[in-house]
């Protein structure tokens, strides 16, 4: 006889591209970046080569290892110019999620940057635990940033959902044993996504209620 479904209990979320719509100030400041790098990247390389993880984007754009941490700080500074606001719809959606579950957060963003952002739009005591880059050693996809949610929240994988936008962010999910909610956003992800072929794959994050609906029906 199969196991039982756990009964759902958290639902963990992405930050940029899922619920932050960052996507004009994360790629003016890649642009602006490239630009004070010498480097001949516009949008169209940019979202040829696009992932949450932007070490990758450095080695394909050829930067050195040793100019890592000045192209750090040249994004962060042209970024600082740009205030995005939220997915529409999503302060709705996270309160309804809120009412009914626990909330995580698990992101590739700087620790710094996503506080400021979370405490500017009043949603940091939202989530019981926030796991930003440099929380783990290992970035997404690998499993050890939404295992380390896990482990704060004192939850099991099968009593989770996580929701994000990109293709890491499933692989993420399923190394770590937690189903996957795909949501398409404004980033150049949607062809990676649609090609994971996931199990549920939104056009809207407004639309993430009725999917829990069904889940817990």
């Amino acid at each position: 006889m199969p196991k039982p479904t756990p009964a759902l209990a958290a639902v963990l979320f992405d930050w940029d591209g899922t619920l932050l719509d960052s996507f004009d100030a994360d790629s003016s400041a890649y642009l602006a970046m490239f630009r004070e790098l010498g480097i001949p990247w516009g949008l169209t390389e940019l979202a040829a080569h696009y992932t949450p993880n932007w070490h990758r984007v450095y080695r394909a754009a050829k930067i050195p290892r040793s100019k890592w941490d000045t192209a750090d700080k040249l994004w962060a500074k042209h970024y600082a110019h740009h205030t995005p606001k939220l997915v529409p719809g999503a302060r709705h959606v996270l309160a309804w999620v809120a009412h009914r579950y626990q909330l995580g957060l698990v992101t590739s963003g700087d620790r710094v940057r996503v506080l400021r952002q979370l405490r500017y739009f009043g949603l940091t005591r939202l989530f019981a635990t926030h796991v930003c880059a440099g929380d783990t050693p290992q970035k997404k996809p690998h499993p050890a940033p939404l295992r380390l949610a896990l482990k704060q929240m004192c939850l099991n994988p099968p009593a989770c959902i996580y929701v994000g936008d990109s293709p890491h962010d499933l692989e993420m999910s399923n190394r770590a044993g937690v189903r996957a909610i795909a949501v398409i956003g404004r980033f150049p992800t949607e062809a990676g996504l649609r090609a994971a072929k996931p199990e549920f794959l939104l056009n809207s994050l407004k639309e993430l209620p009725d999917v829990l609906k069904s889940l817990t029906r």
